[in-house]
């Protein structure tokens, strides 16, 4: 690597921009809540508020490692902290509906846009120990959760508003902004080694890749759309509801730091199939159980889905490496593409829960106690439904190690 290139600034700059990242779902995870009674808003609403993040992330993940080996990472990463900027600003501004949406819509885009350019900053900057590093790396993204749920915790205990909650973004994002500025960035692993862009489209055609594409879908709505909708889901269950999301995201973060002993003694795909079996059991125990017991079920959910998606990028990046930056974030962006959908399609399913659950004719005296009972009903059912997902990925990530396993025998 050129001696001009400052490897650990450059990796503590990109999490800094993945710091950013997180703290946008952790904090709209924390305040969609109020968001949503501030400027009246259904849970349809609030859940196409809550998708359009993800709308702007795919869109963004995928043109940008379409043209990252042309333009560079540098200005990809400038071109992000200046959409965080302007989706920050106008979030703290917003006077309803379509000033949060803008103003997600742009934050989903910025947050892509560190998505395309990072990951395969990551992998250039290591190319020894991809799977490990892009573990580390994204230990940032369940950190900022944890520190974005704690942030708006103790900003309502104290009574800072969500404006406030908001605006610490700014911080990280003016360091990581700076940093990038100032810093050179090294060639795409892609361009280095010398694969041909025909080479690179054509690895995407691979069975196996389009096969991790369809996982991807599973392992980014099991992790990222309970996460984000976990206060909403469980919060007339729990009085705690988003510190539920803490200690989840709390066991991601000790668990991607632990990230190397465990990914080299099991492998990539032996990872990602006990995820996918904890990730079914903390689902269950989330739906199924109240009290401690929904402790229980956070924190085994965490370690399930603690490695999903550093893994399932670092898998295709080792065994993949033609598909370079285009084969990482399309994963990505097809990722976060599938929680975009799924979130619209849950938010009305809820929607017609909750009212499926009012009795005709109940009158305004009392609805307000049947509401609260109804979404105490919902939202577990909402979380029981979701279930479905890692117990088909169970099955196929079982088939994943098989084909695995015998590819080594064949090539040894």
């Amino acid at each position: 690597m050129p001696t001009n290139i400052q490897r650990n600034k450059l990796f503590v700059a990109s999490c800094l921009a993945l710091l950013v990242t997180s703290l946008s779902f952790g904090i709209r995870a924390g305040v969609l809540n109020q968001q949503g009674i501030d400027f009246h808003l259904t849970a349809t609403e609030l859940g196409t508020i809550a998708a359009t993040a993800f709308w702007g992330f795919p869109l963004a993940v995928v043109i940008g490692g379409i043209v990252v080996d042309i333009i560079g990472m540098k200005k990809l990463l400038v071109m992000a902290f200046i959409f965080h900027l302007a989706g920050i600003l106008l979030t703290i501004f917003a006077s309803g509906y379509w000033t949060l949406f803008i103003s997600t819509l742009l934050i989903g885009i910025a947050n892509g846009t560190v998505e395309a350019a990072c990951n395969p900053l990551v992998t250039s900057l290591y190319p020894d120990n991809k799977t490990t590093k892009l573990n580390h790396f994204h230990l940032w993204f369940p950190g900022g959760i944890v520190i974005g749920t704690l942030i708006v915790f103790l900003f309502n205990k104290i009574g800072l508003g969500t404006q406030m909650q908001v605006g610490v973004m700014l911080i990280p994002a003016a360091l990581y902004g700076y940093l990038f500025y100032e810093l050179e960035f090294p060639k795409t692993e892609r361009v280095s080694s010398g694969v041909s862009t025909s080479d690179m489209y054509s690895a995407l055609l691979n069975p196996l890749f389009l096969f991790m594409i369809i996982c991807m879908f599973g392992t980014a709505i099991t992790e990222l759309f309970t996460g984000q909708w976990i206060d909403v889901l469980l919060k007339n269950v729990s009085d705690n509801a988003i510190l539920l999301l803490t200690i989840e995201t709390g066991i991601m973060v000790v668990g991607r730091g632990f990230a190397g002993p465990v990914v080299h003694k099991f492998s990539p795909q032996g990872v990602l199939l006990i995820s996918a079996v904890l990730a079914a059991v903390g689902l269950y125990l989330l739906s199924h159980t109240n009290g401690n017991m929904l402790f229980v079920g956070a924190i085994i959910f965490g370690m399930g889905v603690c490695y999903f998606w550093p893994t399932m990028l670092g898998f295709v990046s080792e065994n993949l490496p033609k598909t370079g930056a285009v084969g990482i974030n399309l994963m990505g962006g097809a990722g976060m593409f599938a929680v975009s959908v799924y979130m619209i399609f849950m938010g009305g399913f809820y929607d017609r829960l909750v009212a499926a659950k009012v009795p005709a004719g109940t009158s305004d005296a009392d609805m307000a106690n049947v509401l609260v009972q109804a979404k105490k009903s919902a939202g577990p059912e909402i979380i029981n439904a979701t279930l479905i997902i890692p117990l088909v990925l169970i099955i196929a990530f079982a088939g994943l190690n098989i084909y695995m396993r015998r590819k080594k025998v064949a090539t040894a």
